[in-house]
């Protein structure tokens, strides 16, 4: 409980709840990008002909997912992250696993404004 006149008591626990949102999104933007970059060669072996196209499609997405994880602090990176989810769905045209990625981080992504909602509101 806060005094009267106080400041309102912090919902979550946490000491600066929107570093911490800030953080979460960074970190899942950059996990993407590093998933990416690494998955194009087991794609290219297992998967089968991944071609030029759908190699720079991925190289696209993984520079903007890291670059918008360094511009978590502006208030739309959030919104172009989710642009960024779904464009990595629509590079699933490009090469199947494409898609599947896609999915997967379309998911880590949605669970990431769930904890954001529930942690700012």
């Amino acid at each position: 409980m806060s005094e009267p006149g106080g400041p309102p008591p912090r919902r979550s626990g946490l000491r600066d709840p929107q570093r911490a949102v800030r953080g979460l999104g960074a970190g899942t933007l950059a996990l993407e990008a590093l998933v990416l970059l690494l998955a194009i060669q087991p794609i290219r072996v297992v998967g089968g002909d991944l071609g030029a196209a759908a190699i720079w499609a991925v190289v696209a997405l993984a520079v903007a997912a890291a670059v918008l994880a360094g511009l978590m602090r502006r208030p739309w990176a959030w919104q172009a992250g989710t642009v960024l989810q779904g464009l990595l769905l629509l590079s699933g045209l490009l090469h199947w696993a494409l898609f599947v990625l896609g999915v997967m981080f379309a998911l880590v992504w949605a669970y990431a404004w769930h904890v954001r909602r529930v942690i700012l509101g």
